[in-house]
This record gives structure tokens, C-alpha cells and sequence, in this order.
């Protein structure tokens, strides 16, 4: 009986512990939720990975320059749900993404849309 009773408060003290780390991991308070910024670039490369997946888009700026962002998205678990693969988008395609860019202004945002140049839908149920 001590045993259990030894097991169930360290049960609970671990998820005590734990619990406050669970929403900060999730927090898009990074993220400008209030601004919306169009990309259309080259994949460099799609990274199907918890936590989050990421596109490494080039986006070639005024200067004719190709600059990397990095465009986080949701987990693979939920991004299969909304019909994502790991082979949706592959090194070489040419997308247009829309996010919620940086706050510190960096290149880098969260995905609110994907499409290709043509304005198919990337990772939609047909």
C-alpha cells in the first residue's frame, strides 16, 4: 500500500512539474497574429518533424537575392489530418505561402496558407 501511495504523489508531483512547460511550448506569441505577409519561393526543404514541420522557402528579395524563411507549421499529426504529406511540397517547388510573420522581424513566420503558383491548394482534402 506505501508503495502505491509512494508512486501515485510522484505521479503527481512529475505532472505538476511538467504542466506549466505545456502551453509555453505551444505559445505563437512570437508570431504577429495581427499581420498576414505573402511569400512565393523555391522549397529548399520540407521537414515532415515533431514538434513542428517546417518549409525552407527561398524568396528572392528587391536585390535579386535568394533569402531563406523559415515557415513553421503544425505537428505531422495534425497537419495528416488537414491532408498534408511528407511529399506535399519537395526541393524545387515553386509555392506561395502566407503567415503570420515574426515579431522581432526576423524571416521566418507560421503558416496560415499554401498554395502553388498556380493556386492549387497544398495539403487540402480534395
Amino acid at each position: 500500500m506505501r508503495k502505491n501511495t509512494f508512486s501515485l504523489w510522484a505521479f503527481a508531483g512529475l505532472a505538476l512539474a511538467v504542466a506549466p512547460a505545456a502551453p509555453a511550448h505551444h505559445s505563437a506569441a512570437m508570431f504577429d497574429q495581427a499581420r498576414s505577409r505573402e511569400l512565393t519561393g523555391t522549397v529548399r526543404q520540407f521537414q515532415w518533424t515533431n514538434p513542428h514541420c517546417y518549409i525552407q522557402l527561398l524568396v528572392r528579395n528587391a536585390n535579386g537575392e535568394d533569402e531563406e524563411w523559415s515557415i513553421e507549421m503544425a505537428a505531422p499529426m495534425h497537419l495528416y489530418g488537414q491532408g498534408w504529406r511528407p511529399t506535399t511540397v519537395k526541393p524545387g517547388d515553386r509555392i506561395k505561402v502566407k503567415i503570420h510573420p515574426l515579431r522581432n522581424g526576423d524571416k521566418g513566420g507560421e503558416i496560415e496558407d499554401a498554395v502553388t503558383l498556380d493556386g492549387k491548394p497544398l495539403g487540402r482534402r480534395s
